[in-house]
């Protein structure tokens, strides 16, 4: 049977969906901060949009007042996120609302930064302005997993990219592996690149494929954040990409002075057990933004769960791995990869092949990872399968 929605519920929906429509357009560029989209309504017509684009600047509540100027008074605000409350590298948008004169605020979500957590909803409500939450909360969670789970647990949203055969295989026996998937695969792995705070791999990677690791989108994909800000009166002076931060695990400080991501755009962080100044010096000298950081060691090794810890204080939301099999399989084992993102190609690379994860110690079908099965489909000749893992039982 149909379920009737009255009018204003209709309304409140459709609002919110323009609202995260424009905060997606801040999904290559926001970090540490959210995706947040804000739309003013007054009697159904828009006077106002706007979308948080790089942190330090205005938020999106502030572009969209700016937007709709005196016609602001009694306006309607559709929100993706909980306005914030508190001074930070901007003023508090909670206070902007109120002054404003806006009627009613509607948030799709609570913040979950501690130092908003409802706070912000109940400063517009205690100045006498209603408001109403949760509207379309699925989609806006979906949207920042990576900025709720730093929040929420003090870790990123981890995702792990790998590239295979039908019958699983990531390289032939010699190692060989350009090209598994086609174009059309590679290029939607540079916007999985391009919407991460950083991307993690092992030495092995570099060692063998020194690779770039660096974003690089297409024409239409910029052009469509280029267009959108045409369109709202905002001028963007710079590409819409920030280029993610390049994490290598080096546990015996191997990394090479030579490796070529050292010389490209943006920060490399090498993560190492091993305290030799001299070497980490010289990793500093070869490139204008290089780090090098010592953590705790687990069994001679890096330990997994510090790295995560370690780059969620540097604000970083989401992560994607781009490594071999062991690395992959190793964190996947301490229950640190949140979801996989698998490019399967048409053929087959025979029993030789490298295998997909080095997962060492499962001898039964009860010890084996569940995995639920998110997302299949078809990216030009290939197939992109998203899977998340199941909690233990």
């Amino acid at each position: 049977m149909p379920v009737d929605i009255d009018a204003n519920k209709s309304d409140d929906q459709r609002f919110m969906a323009r609202a995260l429509q424009l905060a997606e357009h801040g999904l290559f560029t926001t970090d540490p901060n959210p995706r947040v989209g804000c739309v003013l309504v007054v009697e159904g017509e828009i006077v106002g949009e706007g979308w948080h684009q790089f942190a330090g600047e205005a938020h999106a509540e502030i572009k969209a007042l700016k937007a709709a100027g005196n016609r602001v008074k009694g306006a309607t605000a559709y929100i993706t996120l909980e306005p914030c409350c508190y001074h930070g590298r901007t003023p508090p948008c909670s206070e902007a609302l109120i002054a404003a004169g806006v009627s009613r605020v509607v948030v799709a979500m609570q913040d979950p930064n501690p130092q908003v957590a409802g706070q912000g909803m109940a400063q517009v409500q205690k100045a006498g302005i209603e408001i109403t939450s949760g509207v379309l909360q699925a989609q806006a969670e979906a949207l920042n997993p990576g900025f709720i789970q730093r929040m929420r647990t003090g870790r990123p949203f981890v995702r792990g990219k790998m590239a295979m055969s039908l019958d699983g295989r990531t390289a032939m026996a010699s190692g060989e592996s350009q090209w598994i998937t086609g174009a059309d695969a590679r290029r939607d792995v540079h916007k999985l690149r391009a919407r991460s705070a950083a991307i993690v791999t092992g030495i092995g990677t570099v060692l063998a494929d020194d690779p770039s690791l660096t974003a690089r989108l297409d024409d239409e994909s910029v052009n469509a954040v280029v267009q959108l800000g045409v369109q709202l009166g905002v001028q963007l002076g710079v590409q819409p990409v920030v280029q993610p931060l390049r994490v290598v695990l080096d546990s015996q400080l191997q990394m090479p002075v030579t490796a070529k991501m050292l010389t490209l755009p943006g920060r490399t962080l090498v993560l190492t057990t091993r305290n030799d100044e001299q070497k980490a010096a010289q990793l500093r000298a070869a490139g204008a933004d290089v780090e090098v950081e010592v953590l705790a060691t687990q069994k001679g090794r890096l330990d997994l769960s510090a790295v995560m810890e370690c780059l969620a204080t540097q604000g970083i939301n989401e992560v994607l791995v781009e490594a071999g099999a062991t690395l992959c399989g190793a964190m996947l084992q301490a229950g640190l990869i949140d979801e996989l993102v698998i490019y399967m190609a048409p053929l087959f690379m025979g029993n030789e092949g490298r295998g997909l994860l080095n997962l060492p110690g499962l001898e039964k079908m009860s010890q084996t990872v569940k995995l639920e099965i998110a997302d299949v489909r078809a990216v030009g000749k290939d197939w992109r399968i998203v899977v998340k893992p199941l909690p233990s039982p």
